[in-house]
């Protein structure tokens, strides 16, 4: 019987680390730094302007992502996507990129390196796709 108290007792301040905090009350601590600390007076404005950019983010990865189905024409066979020190040479520019923006570099790299990864997936999948329809020339 006395172990189902102490696990109540352990699980409890777990559980209160794991409730989702209020959309529409002030900031519990610091000051705000966003817009010259005209935003955020609360997380739902918060969530709001991640929403925006979430929005933004993903349509200027959409059209990265156009531009590099228009790369794999450019590449005689699969072998050519995997490109090593380009792909070191996207991430070095955008961990550099993110310095001078105020962004942790790491976040950056990190970003990028999942990025790329996902993008050289998918022009994998394209030149796939092209084989299974019979139009690979690099297989003639």
């Amino acid at each position: 019987m006395r172990l189902p108290a102490i696990l109540l007792t352990l699980l409890v301040p777990a559980m209160a680390w794991a409730e989702e905090p209020a959309t529409n009350a002030p900031a519990l601590w610091g000051s705000p730094t966003v817009d010259n600390g005209a935003c955020c007076k609360t997380l739902g404005e918060v969530r709001s302007n991640i929403d925006r950019l979430d929005r933004e983010i993903v349509r200027l990865i959409a059209e990265r992502g156009r531009y590099v189905h228009e790369a794999a024409r450019f590449k005689a066979n699969p072998a050519q996507v995997e490109a090593p020190e380009r792909a070191e040479a996207v991430v070095k520019k955008a961990t550099a990129l993110a310095e001078a923006d105020g962004l942790s570099p790491k976040v950056a790299e990190a970003a990028y390196r999942a990025m790329v990864r996902a993008f050289i997936d998918y022009e994998q999948g394209i030149f796939a796709d092209a084989a299974a329809r019979g139009d690979a020339p690099w297989k003639k």
